[in-house]
């Protein structure tokens, strides 16, 4: 490893995430016990300390402008974005660490001070799932992956939220010193070196902004309420009064996609939710309204890289297992 150290900014405000701060922190800090020498420090923008989201007070050892040039700088995430505008002090102070630093990294809605700066503009960048659209409607010259945990666009990283920032900190160690120390701070950290799938495995169901239209509406509210109805083209046009031609239209403008496929999204929808109560993975196909297990899979593959039962395994409640437990020993006590 290398004898010089690693200096890294971390420009912290009012309202920061403490675990964006703290998660990277604690990556940097397991790696500096395998041989690394990260110098972490925290910055403000006049070198006043600053009140985490949760109330905790955060101490700083400067200003960003007294700082020296650091090898990372890291812009860490907040409730207070996108909440409101970034305020020109901030950006000002991303800016100049920017610029002076030898890679930039943000974590969730760090992405939007880095925004707030040009520094996107032109580049792939993702934030926490929940704001991508923000970000994207804000910063349309930035290119926003709503789905990626961590992007690189050049000397630049985003991450997704709170957590993603371990998964991009573990990225930055493996590029500095190789697979074997970033697999073993995993190891410690208890985290996966390489988290599969993307963040739309974390997002809720039927998350997105309901139609405009109040025919798609409808459509929403048919396949929710029956799943396994049948929803052709053909039989949801007799459906809403309206030719196939007008609602192949609709679909299209309003929602970039064709009808089949929306409907698809909505009993894939289902069947997460229906997962996540601990239903088997044939059940939720069957009363989503997948024809078979297997048509369930494919859309899993293609959307969250996962399969149902790896999806299944990292998110489904344990309320239906504790209750089959409960059932057995009330049973027990009765023999």
């Amino acid at each position: 490893m290398s004898s010089d150290p690693h200096r890294v900014a971390v420009l912290v405000y009012d309202g920061v995430k403490l675990l964006d701060v703290a998660g990277p922190a604690d990556v940097f800090g397991e790696a500096n016990l395998l041989g690394s020498d990260y110098r972490i420090a925290l910055v403000s923008t006049t070198g006043a300390d600053v009140t985490s989201s949760v109330g905790m007070r955060i101490a700083v050892d400067g200003s960003a402008a007294t700082q020296p040039d650091p090898d990372t700088f890291l812009v860490p995430g907040g409730d207070v974005y996108p909440r409101t505008a970034v305020t020109h002090e901030l950006a000002e102070a991303a800016g100049d660490l920017a610029a002076r630093a030898g890679r930039v990294a943000s974590v969730c809605s760090g992405a939007f001070v880095l925004a707030a700066t040009g520094l996107l503009d032109g580049r792939r960048a993702t934030t926490h799932w929940k704001i991508a659209g923000e970000l994207a409607a804000r910063h349309p010259k930035a290119h926003v992956d709503p789905d990626a945990i961590y992007v690189r666009d050049g000397t630049i990283y985003t991450s997704a939220g709170v957590t993603a920032g371990i998964d991009l900190a573990l990225a930055l160690v493996e590029e500095d010193h190789g697979p074997d120390v970033s697999r073993e701070v995993a190891r410690s950290l208890v985290v996966y070196l390489q988290r599969p799938g993307g963040q739309s495995q974390f997002s809720a169901p039927l998350q997105g902004p309901p139609p405009r239209s109040p025919a798609l509406r409808r459509v929403v509210d048919l396949v929710t309420a029956d799943p396994v109805g049948d929803y052709s083209l053909a039989e949801l046009a007799g459906r809403l009064n309206v030719s196939t031609r007008h609602l192949t239209r609709l679909f299209r403008e309003e929602l970039g996609t064709t009808p089949a496929r929306y409907v698809e999204s909505i009993r894939f929808d289902i069947a997460k939710s229906l997962l996540d109560q601990g239903y088997t993975a044939t059940q939720a196909a069957s009363m989503a309204g997948f024809p078979s297990y297997e048509s369930l899979r494919r859309v899993f593959a293609r959307e969250l890289s996962l399969t149902p039962a790896g999806y299944q395994r990292r998110f489904a409640t344990t309320r239906r297992e504790e209750g089959h437990l409960l059932s057995r020993r009330r049973g027990g006590r009765h023999l």
